[in-house]
């Protein structure tokens, strides 16, 4: 890659197993539109200085959104985001679209490529996740040996511990699969209990009746595995 100059824009790693270009936005769009390049093509973008699925190219996305097959954006609001897609969250099934909108001023909206390190086991919390598009797989790692503990799916929430307590990360967050996610902050949360307690004050308690459905579930099963330990004694 090192002939390729400062102004150039995008290579192609093509399926015969060349890379092709340099080439421009125009003519690269151009190639996705005659489906020389799918949503799965290796692309260079040389200022980034990374390879990248096209799918995870912001410049191209709409062009796969128009397709069935790929995933669709989670865009349409002022706020960016489609009130008909955060509805699917449970924790934010019950806003209106106002509130909504409102909402999602204190949050981040997030789209990660696949194999994306979102949180890792150690690191300081100060953030909540919740999953809008993609799957996640938590893992902790022992003794250098990981162990998957959860796989999540739109829908799903992690880190909202950290809206409390800044302590350390007690597991990695990776994505399977290109992921949207929209992300709270402690201080954006604390912001939002200040300035907007309608919302900090449903939210809150939607978090809490799925943490209560965790524990009941988890209490399930420590019990199974008494009961079978006892009769393996």
């Amino acid at each position: 890659m090192g002939s390729i100059s400062k102004g150039t824009k995008y290579v192609v790693w093509s399926v015969d197993l060349q890379a092709h270009g340099p080439m421009d936005l125009p003519t690269l769009v151009t190639w996705v539109q005659s489906d020389r390049v799918t949503a799965e093509t290796w692309i260079f973008p040389v200022k980034e200085g990374v390879w990248k699925r096209a799918l995870d190219l912001f410049e191209l996305q709409m062009f796969f959104w128009a397709n069935a097959r790929c995933p669709k954006p989670v865009i349409g609001t002022d706020s960016g985001l489609d009130p008909a897609v955060l509805r699917r969250l449970k924790v934010l099934a019950d806003m209106t679209d106002d509130q909504l909108d409102r909402f999602c001023q204190f949050m981040e909206v997030l789209r990660l490529p696949q194999r994306a390190t979102i949180v890792k086991q150690g690191d300081r919390g100060d953030a909540m996740y919740l999953v809008v598009q993609g799957e996640l797989r938590v893992s902790m790692k022992v003794a250098g040996i990981e162990t998957v503990l959860a796989i999540l799916q739109p829908g799903d929430f992690f880190g909202d511990i950290s809206l409390f307590d800044h302590g350390p990360r007690s597991a990695d967050v990776i994505a399977d699969t290109s992921t949207v996610v929209l992300k709270l902050s402690a201080s954006a949360f604390a912001a939002m209990a200040k300035e907007a307690p309608d919302l900090a004050t449903p939210f809150l308690l939607a978090i809490g009746r799925t943490l209560t459905s965790r524990i009941r579930v988890a209490n399930k099963h420590h019990g199974e595995a008494v009961q079978f330990a006892r009769a393996m004694e």
